[in-house]
């Protein structure tokens, strides 16, 4: 039996999983019907857990959206930068419970509060219920600053895969509003296009875990059967201009039909104006980045992505302090 090509491209914990995933999954995983995708996706019990101050349950806005607050430091701390995170899953899987060990990863290697949202799925609640839901934390977390103890100018938003749109689509909206932006968007292989025409959505057609009919299934539970995106902030590259959106960082994986979506959106974003750092992790495919305790690389571009958070964090309060400081 011929081997794909991407199999080459794969490093070995990635092959391991590779096959694991093939023995498990006979066809494309949209095969197994929307109940058993989820059944699929449902997350394992974490083999660690980094260790928090406190981590608390927020029921927000009407209708009520659960989000998670991860605290790495005692609450007598100073105000703390922030990330607002939102998960991945084709806007129709995944949940806190999935993103919970990197939220708190997060947390720790940013030295920041992590929120993380739990906005509903589709089918059942179709564009823009996520994104609407997002707005909602996002409002919330910014008008409660100082009763949560944030600092409501170095706020960052976060996501992977569908949530790397939905953050992507926040800062798009936060724009188009006339609203402070975040302090960076992190996006990680975020699903901003929906023309599924870039060389990558053939080149990894029968990628592990994702290909191209699988994530065409899922952006059809999200924006209807026809598939179309019904505006600008479900598919953000339509956008007509980018400019004047937060600095972004943004991350790809080699195996990835999403991989040249994310990596032309970043090109946009850097045409455009805005400042942008990017690296596509070699070796691996989609969906490594939740995946601290099964792939090197997913350990290195969580510390490389704290390392950019923390930077802007520091840039930030340095900002703060220059422009509290009373004139002369």
């Amino acid at each position: 039996m011929t081997q794909p090509l991407w199999q080459s491209l794969l490093d070995e914990e990635a092959r391991q999983v590779a096959r694991q995933l093939a023995d498990l999954l006979p066809g494309p995983l949209h095969n197994l019907g929307l109940q058993g995708v989820r059944d699929f996706a449902a997350p394992l019990p974490p083999p660690r857990s980094t260790t928090m101050a406190a981590v608390r349950d927020h029921r927000v806005g009407v209708p009520a959206v659960l989000v998670r607050e991860y605290c790495p430091c005692p609450s007598e701390q100073p105000a703390s930068p922030t990330v607002l995170y939102v998960h991945g899953g084709g806007f129709t899987v995944g949940s806190l419970d999935g993103v919970d060990e990197l939220c708190r990863l997060i947390a720790a290697g940013a030295e920041c509060t992590v929120f993380s949202v739990e906005y509903r799925l589709a089918p059942e609640h179709p564009y823009p219920a996520a994104l609407d839901d997002v707005r909602t934390a996002h409002a919330w977390l910014t008008a409660n600053a100082a009763a949560l103890g944030v600092d409501p100018h170095r706020i960052a938003v976060a996501g992977d895969s569908a949530g790397g749109g939905l953050a992507a689509a926040l800062c798009l909206d936060l724009r188009d509003r006339g609203l402070p932006q975040p302090v960076l968007q992190l996006l990680a292989y975020p699903a901003v296009d929906d023309s599924f025409e870039r060389p990558s959505w053939t080149e990894f057609a029968d990628a592990p875990l994702l290909g191209t009919e699988d994530a065409r299934w899922f952006w059809r539970q999200y924006v209807g059967e026809a598939g179309v995106a019904p505006d600008v902030l479900a598919a953000p590259m339509r956008a007509a201009s980018l400019r004047g959106l937060a600095p972004a960082h943004v991350i790809t994986a080699e195996v990835d039909p999403l991989r040249d979506d994310g990596e032309a959106y970043a090109d946009r974003l850097a045409e455009e104006g805005v400042p942008v750092t990017r690296q596509r992790y070699r070796g691996v495919f989609h969906g490594f980045f939740t995946e601290v305790d099964t792939f090197t690389a997913a350990g290195t571009a969580v510390t490389d992505a704290c390392g950019r958070l923390r930077d802007v964090f520091e840039s930030g309060l340095a900002a703060n302090q220059r422009t509290s400081m009373p004139s002369a």
